[in-house]
């Protein structure tokens, strides 16, 4: 019996969340961070309102093979669902690409899901010190500096974004998180400024 995920969304197209290759997006349920300027707030608990069936999205992904290039998890947290690998192995005997959005707070868990995916897209939020005031969450700086680690360790395709919020993160942090980033052996870390309407906390 396959392994549930809890699933709070599902996007059938996408140009913009895999570089290069049109996708669906699967949105996991729940997430251990509270971050100031989330967009996807009804994620954050671990049982949400609206409820989505796995047999029903790999149903719909059956009809696509062939359609679609690849399928990425996102959240919420996907990392938190003990049904991740094997979703993922799943989607790629369909024939398609596996990529993760993920903020890191679990570096062993990333790390074990790496062989079953092509991409992966990292939030980094802050430099180690400044992550708590973002996350709500004590050193989740932490273990997702140690996420990015085992990204750039493994040679992982991926890409590394922040997202500025002008009261999270003012020009000074930015600039020690871009520099963490340099000395972390991040190159091209892509900056995209934070859209407030909508944010778990306006400030």
């Amino acid at each position: 019996m396959p392994h549930s995920l809890q699933i709070g969304g599902f996007t059938p197209l996408t140009t913009i969340d895999f570089p290069g290759e049109l996708a669906a997006v699967v949105f996991c349920q729940g997430c251990p961070w509270r971050c100031r300027y989330c967009h996807n707030s009804h994620l954050i608990p671990v049982c949400g309102v609206k409820s989505l069936a796995w047999e029903e999205i790999l149903q719909f992904l059956e009809r696509r093979r062939g359609l679609l290039d690849a399928v990425v998890f996102s959240g919420g947290e996907p990392t938190l669902q003990k049904g991740l690998q094997q979703s993922l192995q799943q989607v790629r005997a369909l024939g398609f690409k596996t990529g993760l959005h993920t903020a890191g707070p679990w570096p062993e868990r990333l790390a074990a899901l790496l062989p079953y995916l092509d991409w992966v897209g990292m939030d980094l939020k802050a430099t180690v010190r400044d992550y708590p005031r973002i996350t709500g969450v004590p050193r989740s700086g932490e273990r997702a500096w140690q996420s990015a680690q085992r990204l750039l360790d493994a040679g992982m395709a991926c890409e590394f974004r922040v997202t500025v919020h002008p009261m999270l993160l003012n020009e000074q942090q930015l600039d020690d998180l871009k520099q963490q980033a340099l000395l972390a052996g991040i190159e091209n870390l892509q900056v995209q400024p934070c859209i407030t309407n909508g944010c778990l906390n306006s400030h």
